[in-house]
């Protein structure tokens, strides 16, 4: 791939994947769960698919892009810290170079020392900036001290609610299983509030069992996200990127109506703890597990048992990328509670949608989920005749 591709590659995956909207308050069979429709093809190497790859040789394709989006918020800089526009695979700057041998020392710190777990990130340094800080930190304000005598006086672990409890708490609090079941179709419509106060106005599709297609009107054209039940595609004017494996699978969770009455059976393990405060709304978070993947945390408000806040992560070479999701202004409709605000956050970005419209159970074609067909290559110019 050129670096111009590269550069398209990043706009897609980066800024339209970040306006993927999040759930719609009900929605997501296991992203572990295998797709229904036939098996991918192999990815490519990243060597295969891009030029002068080096330090990152040897790991799919589709990670190349997550990769450079997580040294860009580990560092807090943009593509052209270390790209040349236009030419990204050219070496002509320092901080490329340089980050090849950070790569090639972190993985040989996590190899030598963690018997090959990741546990020392690009993160793990710099903290969001470009050089990392090797001095302490004098702070403004005095230190608490550790309380000791707590844990002398043998105080055990505080007792939380069982994770099953929470979870049907949470489920009865939107309206129960049939009441979803109820629901076979959602369409939404609002207005997005983003890249520093900008308006855009949003329609979002949802089709049960997992179907979902957001729209965002921006300035330059829609950005689409979408996910057909088989597999997530996003759009962007003049291109459309078909989704990697993980990305398909945060889609899929995003696009299921019914993900309340699905959290039991999509993870092997749960874990339940005091989770912090938002807005003014004490929470548990349950930390749902399977084995060899990165955790989906739920934070339910203790009161109503309303999800309030979701994070969960996308796996990349170097780290983990982080999405969070917070829902508010929970509205009955139809016998289901359904957040009318959002807001989606990573690092770098946030943005916030306001719902003003919803309709359930009307019409919604399937051919609407159905990623465009690709562009026709541009047709070589005739010779010309003597």
């Amino acid at each position: 791939m050129s670096g111009n591709g590269l550069k398209a590659c990043l706009v897609l995956s980066g800024v339209a994947l970040s306006l993927s909207l999040g759930f719609s308050g009900a929605g997501a069979q296991s992203a572990s769960q295998p797709s229904q429709g036939p098996a991918a093809a192999p990815s490519k190497l990243a060597e295969e698919q891009f030029k002068n790859i080096q330090a990152l040789k040897g790991i799919p394709a589709d990670q190349v892009v997550p990769s450079m989006q997580f040294i860009s918020a580990s560092l807090g800089v943009e593509c052209e810290y270390c790209h040349v526009h236009g030419a990204m695979e050219k070496d002509d700057k320092k901080p490329k170079v340089t980050a090849r041998k950070m790569i090639v020392m972190m993985m040989a710190i996590n190899k030598d020392n963690f018997e090959g777990r990741r546990e020392v990130t690009c993160f793990s340094c710099h903290r969001g900036a470009k050089n990392p800080v090797p001095i302490p930190i004098i702070s403004d304000e005095e230190a608490k001290p550790d309380n000791g005598e707590a844990k002398k006086s043998g105080e055990g672990k505080p007792a939380f609610p069982a994770a099953e409890q929470l979870l049907d708490k949470y489920l009865a609090a939107l309206g129960g299983a049939d009441a979803l079941q109820r629901i076979s179709t959602r369409v939404q419509k609002g207005t997005a509030t983003a890249f520093g106060g900008d308006r855009f106005p949003v329609e979002v599709y949802s089709k049960g069992p997992d179907k979902r297609l957001s729209i965002m009107h921006l300035k330059g054209g829609d950005s689409v996200t979408a996910f057909d039940g088989k597999q997530g595609w996003l759009g962007v004017p003049g291109r459309t990127h078909m989704m990697s494996a993980a990305e398909s699978a945060a889609a899929r969770m995003d696009a299921d109506l019914y993900f309340a009455a699905h959290l039991k059976t999509m993870f092997a393990k749960f874990r339940v703890d005091a989770g912090e405060k938002i807005v003014d709304r004490s929470t548990y978070v349950v930390s749902c597990l399977n084995e060899g993947q990165p955790p989906l945390q739920l934070y339910l408000d203790q009161q109503s048992g309303l999800l309030l806040r979701l994070v969960r992560y996308a796996e990349t070479p170097l780290g983990r990328n982080p999405t969070q999701i917070d829902y508010a202004d929970y509205r009955n409709a139809d016998g289901v509670k359904v957040p009318f605000r959002w807001t989606l956050a990573r690092p770098g970005n946030r943005f916030t949608i306001q719902i003003e419209q919803l309709q359930q159970n009307v019409p919604v074609d399937d051919a609407k989920f159905v990623a465009p067909p690709p562009s026709p290559p541009a047709a070589a110019p005739k010779p010309s005749t003597p």
